[in-house]
């Protein structure tokens, strides 16, 4: 019997750090090789982790939500076999990820895909104590609301310590003045009228006001995860590719036909059509004629990068951010199966379950802002690609046909491409073509 520890791994993606989300099991639990023992999220997905041994849970080393190191035990295993029985902190060559050394800095050296080692400080965020506080920790008292600061008249009826005249005082207290802050000129130290106007007509001192505080708190939430990668991402991206947009709006009512056609059709039998189906294959075929489109610009060797296939992108909102998964091969697909990998695509997206492999290598994006009502915007460029596709909302629009108005499907597409490596003429020949596809489908056939 001994006890072995699984220690957090890279899983695949040459990230250095991870957060707990749930664990799958408990101490005390029969657990089989390869079984899921807990859900992690990494910098773009969430990702089941399985066991590499079987036993019986001894301790679960991290608690959830908090946010560990590549390379930390996050659970110990009671196996039959002999295995390592020293503390997680020297788990040794039974454990599936090997100890990551230490440099002499007090930092941590992680391994990244493509740029070799690198030292980095592990942080994690406080553990939240499972221990109930004592009532006078627990218990606040709402925060008090200050009142504007004003001047008002402290002179007491009858003062004995401030010499003026009724009528004087009468002045004082119609013009709200308080008699003890006005010099006195009289004889004997006595204020006059004189003192009273003269105390008003002086420039009056600044009084600041008490800034109104809120009674209902902030609430900060820590950016990591996918909405972290997703932040850096933008800004790389819109601080680096020279952003151009282009819009066209197309009369797609013949689209929307040949989506209500393919429902009935035996070879998308269980398969939901959509009109962003017909979207994603008009990019496929236009960007036959406009290869850069599928391109990339790399900075570091200064050359132009023409992917060799179609790696479609289809952005997707989750409640974790946002995530662009893509279709591998896209351009190679037939119509129900790009269908179909579109459906499973937009299925997992929705259960939190793309895994990073399918988020890697894209080389085209389209966003879809049509299913929140949004007729167009200006999209940033997804890092390493060269453009992308906004489709706007489909809606029955007045469109003039033969010198007549008439009801049509319309919609809006927005283009935003790199203008170091497209230029206008690319990108406008890119974006008509799919337009003419949505607008007749049988151009298709000329591509």
């Amino acid at each position: 019997m001994g006890i072995q520890h699984f220690r957090l791994p890279d899983v695949g993606e040459g990230l250095v750090e991870a957060e707990i989300v749930s664990w799958k099991v408990k101490p005390g639990d029969t657990v089989k090789l390869n079984d899921t023992v807990v859900e992690i999220e990494t910098a773009k997905s969430l990702v089941e982790l399985p066991v590499p041994f079987a036993g019986t849970i001894a301790e679960l080393l991290v608690p959830e939500g908090e946010t560990v190191p590549v390379g930390t035990p996050i659970i110990a295993v009671q196996t039959d076999s002999a295995g390592d029985e020293t503390p997680p902190a020297d788990a040794g060559t039974e454990d599936l990820v090997p100890a990551i050394p230490e440099p002499d800095n007090g930092g941590r050296t992680a391994v990244l895909v493509g740029y070799g080692p690198r030292t980095t400080e592990a942080k994690r965020r406080p553990r939240k104590s499972s221990r109930p506080a004592s009532p006078a920790v627990e218990v606040q008292a709402p925060v008090p609301v200050p009142e504007p600061v004003v001047a008002q008249s402290k002179e007491p009826a009858g003062s004995v310590h401030v010499l003026a005249k009724p009528p004087v005082r009468k002045l004082a207290k119609d013009l709200g003045v308080d008699l003890s802050t006005v010099t006195a000129t009289g004889p004997g130290g006595i204020i006059t009228r004189a003192d009273v106007e003269g105390h008003v007509e002086a420039p009056a001192p600044v009084v600041e006001v008490a800034p109104v505080v809120s009674g209902r708190g902030d609430t900060r939430v820590p950016v990591k995860g996918v909405q972290k990668v997703m932040a850096q991402a933008m800004v790389a991206s819109a601080f680096t590719a020279p952003h151009v947009t282009e819009w066209i709006t197309v009369d797609v009512s013949a689209t929307m036909e040949l989506v209500d056609r393919l429902k009935g059709d035996k070879a998308f039998r269980d398969l939901k059509v959509s009109p962003l189906l017909i979207v994603a294959k008009a990019v496929t075929l236009a960007a036959r004629r406009t290869p850069v489109i599928n391109a990339a610009w790399d900075e570091p060797a200064q050359e132009i990068v023409y992917k060799g296939a179609v790696n479609l992108g289809i952005a997707a909102a989750t409640p974790r951010g946002l995530i662009v998964p893509n279709i591998k091969n896209a351009d190679a697909l037939t119509l129900p199966e790009l269908c179909a990998a579109l459906n499973y695509l937009v299925a997992t997206a929705r259960e939190g379950k793309t895994q990073p492999a399918d988020q890697a290598g894209g080389s085209f994006t389209i966003t879809n802002v049509g299913v929140f009502g949004v007729d167009a915007g200006t999209p940033i460029i997804n890092p390493g690609e060269a453009a992308i596709l906004a489709f706007g909302a489909i809606r029955k629009q007045p469109w003039v046909v033969d010198d007549e108005i008439v009801p049509r499907w319309i919609t809006t597409l927005a283009l935003s491409f790199d203008h170091r490596l497209i230029d206008g003429e690319k990108g406008s020949t890119f974006l008509a073509d799919v337009a003419g596809i949505l607008e007749d489908p049988a151009r298709a056939l000329m591509f």
